[in-house]
């Protein structure tokens, strides 16, 4: 029996050191190992990946949305993170947009476009168990975007957001519209894949415009409706929308920008 003894102490003392050497040396295996602040940083990343892939259209960085309340397991509560962008392009083209971003997105995510109920549908796998995500969200809009999944919270996602002041494009759209500067702007940045970021600052305008003809002398229009006008100004692409009951004006810097 002694033998049987110093077996079973020698496999719990094998057993201890394995498990020490895995938590210390192993990456975590399932999302639900890996908390919402290391799921960041890949998710700012593939946002700027798809910020790369849609240059040349009319697009702006959207607020992260947090969802608390979920589960993690059983037992433990957590929170989910998703960030993205808005594009605009011509009514009818929204799937077209949606395969050149597939095409654009590293092979390793294997991003594809089906057909759904609603609409063409884009999806890949930007590693970490981070999911990216297009969508018809409306006629000519499309939304793309990587989201977490359920994470331990760890953080707060405010203490990753920088600050901005408007910027000399922004104040001049409102003064051409007639509309005062506002004292807080909304900003949003991304990482891009060569470095450097990109940047989209939001502003709310108070109540809408009769018109944004005001806007057209301002530089070259990329999106003309009566409710949404886009333009670029240099580098910067700003972009006034009037869709719903109050005017909100964003500027974005790209990563060729």
């Amino acid at each position: 029996m002694r033998w049987l003894v110093a077996a079973t102490v020698v496999w719990g003392v094998l057993l201890a050191g394995l498990t020490w050497w895995s938590v210390r040396h192993d990456p975590p295996t399932v999302r639900e190992q890996r908390s919402l602040s290391q799921a960041i940083p890949v998710v700012d990343g593939a946002v700027g990946r798809l910020v790369a892939a849609v240059d040349g259209e009319a697009w702006e960085l959207t607020p992260a949305e947090v969802q608390r309340g979920c589960r993690v397991t059983p037992l433990a509560d957590g929170a989910s993170l998703t960030r993205g962008l808005d594009v605009l392009v011509a009514g009818g083209s929204e799937r077209a947009l949606l395969e050149r971003v597939a095409q654009r997105l590293p092979a390793d995510w294997r991003a594809g476009v089906r057909a759904g109920s609603e609409g063409p549908r884009l999806r890949a796998d930007a590693g970490e168990f981070v999911e990216v995500r297009g969508r018809v969200v409306a006629d000519g809009r499309v939304r793309l975007t990587a989201a977490t999944g359920c994470r331990p919270a760890d953080t707060e996602i405010a203490d990753f957001l920088p600050a901005y002041p408007a910027g000399s494009e922004l104040e001049a759209a409102l003064r051409a519209l007639g509309q005062p500067v506002p004292p807080a702007s909304e900003p949003i940045e991304v990482p891009c894949p060569a470095g450097g970021s990109a940047r989209t600052i939001r502003i709310a305008a108070g109540t809408r415009s009769e018109s944004l003809a005001p806007l057209r002398p301002l530089g070259v229009a990329v999106v003309d409706r009566p409710e949404v006008y886009a333009y670029r100004a240099g580098p910067v692409l700003v972009l006034a929308d009037a869709t719903g009951d109050r005017l909100r004006l964003a500027a974005s810097t790209g990563c060729a920008g």
